[in-house]
């Protein structure tokens, strides 16, 4: 066995009902004394009750997603004039992805608190769109310093933007398992973050002031975004950054509709992986043996459709007729450590397949015939 694996530096604190305590702790830690509050309109009272013992300078309340770069020109312009010399973010992926787009430029540690399962306090990756296409970059200036989970605050989040979200997490898992720096490490912590999402997801769906189910996905989405940190980002997040930068679809229900696909391209390749995957999905250990891909994404298929994802492109505003470019746009990026090799026709049909929210399915090359000789 041989690897490098690289861990990030970052304080992580958990309390439902803590964040206001937490978050004023973590700014005079930091010795800060300008804040710059983000957050988007919808978070506005969450924000104000975060920061109500914060010395804040600047509140930004513009915030949109797959962060356009003039809008993080404007905010950077209006750090940099306020002088601030700490971000506290508060809100979901969208929400970060500003700050961070921020920090890179003005140079500022982050305080982050999420109100989502979107992950990306956990992780040194930026992301930019400009005039349709969208760029992400790793740096660790824009690593958050800290995160404060709260899972109080999650509990405004309709249940369709949880499941969206929770399975966006998700998707950091099965990503992580065949991206380009996948290792043993991050492959456990990418494992048990799918079972943390799988157990607290229905919880969640079913009782939607269950704080205990909201802490399993916060703590499951933070070892899901770790492992992506880590492993890199794979064949779905290539897909889903070219869906939502060019194609401006909606990021956590893009994420969920996607992942079964690439889930089934891909595991037949990796039995023992789809295998653990599988169990980590509640698959029962019969079924694991019986055919290890089949129950990955049997187990993935009944957790979607147990909380009622979406799942088709086309239901949430690709027009078929941008099929073809999608695909074109999608297919030199895609790495080469995807397990199943991909081209122009397995992946047209699996975006055609996602799009119309047909059954996935393996690409014909993973399940060859056997030949005279083999049989």
């Amino acid at each position: 066995m041989q690897f490098v694996h690289e861990t990030l530096a970052q304080r992580v604190l958990l309390g439902s009902g803590q964040a206001a305590t937490a978050v004023a702790a973590e700014v005079v830690r930091l010795e800060r004394r300008r804040v710059m509050l983000i957050h988007g309109v919808a978070e506005a009272a969450l924000a104000q009750r975060v920061a109500a013992d914060l010395p804040v300078t600047l509140h930004w309340d513009e915030v949109r997603q797959h962060v356009p770069l003039e809008l993080a020109r404007r905010a950077r312009i209006a750090a940099r004039d306020a002088g601030v010399d700490v971000i506290v973010s508060v809100g979901g992926g969208s929400t970060t992805g500003l700050a961070k787009a921020v920090a890179l430029e003005v140079d500022v540690p982050i305080v982050a608190v999420p109100t989502t399962y979107a992950g990306s306090e956990a992780t040194p990756v930026w992301g930019l769109t400009d005039d349709g296409v969208k760029s992400t970059g790793v740096d660790p200036t824009v690593l958050p310093a800290a995160v404060i989970y709260d899972a109080a605050l999650t509990t405004s989040l309709s249940i369709d933007l949880t499941v969206a979200s929770g399975l966006n997490g998700l998707a950091h898992c099965v990503d992580s398992l065949w991206a380009p720096r996948a290792d043993p490490i991050n492959l456990a912590m990418a494992l048990e973050g799918a079972r943390a999402l799988a157990s607290g997801l229905p919880a969640v769906a079913a009782e939607p002031e269950d704080l205990e189910g909201r802490e399993q996905c916060l703590y499951g989405a933070y070892l899901a975004a770790l492992a992506f940190a880590s492993a890199g980002s794979g064949m779905h997040h290539k897909i889903c950054h070219v869906l939502g930068g060019g194609f401006d679809l909606p990021h956590a229900p893009t994420h969920a509709v996607v992942l079964p696909y690439v889930l089934a391209h891909n595991a037949p390749a990796v039995p023992d992986l789809a295998g653990r995957l599988a169990l980590a999905l509640g698959a029962t250990q019969s079924g694991v043996v019986a055919d290890p891909a089949r129950a990955a994404v049997e187990a993935l298929e009944a957790l979607c459709t147990g909380l009622g994802a979406p799942d088709s492109l086309g239901g949430i505003g690709l027009a078929e007729t941008d099929l073809p470019e999608c695909a074109a746009r999608c297919l030199p990026v895609i790495p080469d450590s995807t397990p199943v090799p991909v081209t122009e026709a397995s992946l047209t049909a699996l975006l055609r397949a996602a799009w119309a929210g047909d059954p996935p399915t393996a690409p014909a090359q993973s399940h060859p015939e056997p030949t005279k000789e083999s049989s």
